[in-house]
């Protein structure tokens, strides 16, 4: 699909969509409560019917009521023989633990980006707790059959956080006696924090030891029911923050300003740049009364905020810095590379020094560019359109569907002008 997008103001009102990182860890803890979870205001995304879709391959039924999620599951894993996680990063890392609970043989395969990126994690620390794992030199599929047995273990944390929650989940489930996880170099620590706010709603406790370790309690949940409400995506949220910010006078509702979520940080990137931003009465307020200036952040615990706050920096008068370059090659592109490429296009100068991004900020030009089928280089491209000096065409522009499949029609909701062909 291409979309073209043209010049112009965003102005109204939107609700966003939740936040897949929560809608994803709530469905692998009701697969591991032993009873009925309904999820209230549950997501659509690709990623969010990938983790649905483990979720019913690895023993749980799921249907819905009204607009709310019911799983049902007795807390067993009973794995299928082969199940596909589509392109869900998160999903594979976090369910492959979950299905080494079972004493029987899987295979997690995945689609497109997914198939790229390393599966190393397991080869090295799964073995450790008794699992047998099986990879394609290092990459998917992912053979596993334990069961695994949780015990004192120490793993690195600078790949992704996301392996971490995986075990956490896994250890909380299983655990008879109190095992620490001790973390070396972990990284996105925001991401860690929402898993044990999860854990905790669903009755698990793991004591956090200032992120080094984390001490999993033996706890047995008396609950037969769970109701979670899965809160607005701050990382969706961010890309029409921006675009208030830099072209427009909206209101966002569905945030919570409270939220552990990591990609609350743009909000604070914001006020660096001296955007008109406020929160009022539940709604986030963003318009584009105030000039913006440069600013320096380190999104090293919120990569996924690169694409944002490059298109922020675009149109920041001044040169901005931001740090944390080193976590984007795992991503559904190399996105510190993509930024550079596509923002090139479109005549803003980029430049790449060691773990540093550095935006000059300029005129956004009119362009044909492509997302490199990564959801978040889609929407900050439509979103750079609004500055643009003319029309911005972007091909392969359904990749937003991975996480935020109302992403055009709530431009188009919101005045812009959008194109799909």
């Amino acid at each position: 699909m291409i979309a073209e997008i043209s010049p112009g103001k965003l102005m109204g009102n939107i609700s966003i969509p939740p936040g897949k990182s929560a809608f994803q860890r709530a469905c692998a803890l009701a697969l591991l409560f032993n009873g009925k979870t309904v999820i209230k205001n549950p997501g659509n995304s690709n990623d969010d019917i990938a983790a649905l879709r483990i979720v019913k391959g690895l023993g749980a039924q799921y249907h819905y009521e009204n607009s709310n999620l019911v799983i049902l599951s007795t807390g067993e894993i009973i794995p299928d023989a082969e199940i596909n996680c589509g392109e869900s990063g998160l999903s594979l890392r976090m369910f492959a633990s979950i299905a080494a609970i079972s004493g029987r043989k899987t295979i997690l395969n995945g689609e497109g980006s997914l198939l790229k990126r390393s599966m190393a994690f397991f080869d090295e620390v799964l073995p450790k707790l008794g699992v047998n794992v099986s990879t394609k030199h290092g990459f998917l599929p992912l053979e596993i059959c334990g069961p695994m047995i949780p015990e004192d273990i120490t793993v690195n944390g600078s790949g992704s956080s996301q392996y971490l929650t995986g075990m956490l989940f896994a250890f909380a489930a299983t655990a008879t006696l109190p095992v620490t996880i001790t973390v070396e170099d972990l990284k996105s620590k925001p991401y860690i924090d929402l898993s044990l706010q999860m854990l905790n709603h669903f009755g698990y406790r793991v004591i956090n030891h200032e992120y080094s370790q984390f001490t999993v309690m033996p706890v047995k949940s008396v609950k037969k029911e769970i109701v979670y409400h899965a809160e607005g995506d701050w990382s969706s949220a961010s890309f029409i923050l921006v675009g208030g910010a830099i072209a427009g006078d909206i209101c966002i509702e569905g945030l919570d300003i409270d939220s552990v979520q990591a990609d609350r940080a743009i909000m604070d990137v914001l006020n660096l740049a001296g955007a008109d931003i406020n929160f009022k009465e539940g709604r986030v307020l963003a318009n584009n009364r105030n000039k913006l200036t440069a600013f320096e952040f380190d999104a090293t615990d919120c990569p996924d905020l690169f694409p944002p706050l490059v298109l922020l920096a675009a149109c920041c008068n001044g040169t901005s810095v931001i740090k944390g370059t080193g976590r984007l090659a795992g991503k559904e592109s190399n996105r510190a590379l993509t930024l550079v490429d596509v923002f090139s296009k479109m005549g803003i100068d980029i430049k790449l020094d060691n773990d540093l991004m550095i935006i000059i900020g300029g005129t956004i030009r009119a362009a044909n560019v492509s997302s490199h089928h990564d959801h978040r280089i889609a929407m900050a491209c439509a979103i750079a359109a609004l500055k643009a000096t003319g029309n911005i065409s972007i091909e392969h522009a359904e990749a937003v569907n991975k996480s935020y499949p109302e992403f055009y029609h709530h431009l188009q909701m919101l005045g812009a002008a959008v194109s799909l062909v």
